[in-house]
């Protein structure tokens, strides 16, 4: 299952010492996701990923968030630096359901 969306990249405000940069999946493809990976799953409801912004793809897992009632995906200093993208730029993403 693969989704690809226009995300806005937003700070993590709980900890603003550590940078924490994110995107926030639709609420349609967090739907699906959520119907997808129900039963047992990772650490904090984590779900294995791979994700291609721009140029650039890698592994990861995204995570719900409750506030936002969608899922968000952590974007690493070294991916926004690569791309050239910062908070409050908007950006497309792909991001691919593995499992593994």
């Amino acid at each position: 299952m693969t989704f690809v969306f226009e995300a806005e990249l937003w700070e993590w405000d709980a900890r603003r010492t550590d940078s924490w940069v994110f995107v926030s999946l639709p609420a349609d493809a967090s739907d699906d996701i959520r119907e997808r990976a129900a039963g047992p799953r990772r650490g904090f409801g984590s779900v294995r990923v791979r994700v291609t912004l721009g140029a650039t793809s890698w592994r990861t897992s995204i995570f719900p968030d409750g506030a936002r009632e969608a899922y968000v995906l952590p974007l690493k200093r070294a991916v926004r630096d690569a791309e050239g993208v910062a908070v409050g730029d908007t950006c497309t993403v792909t991001v691919e359901l593995t499992g593994s």
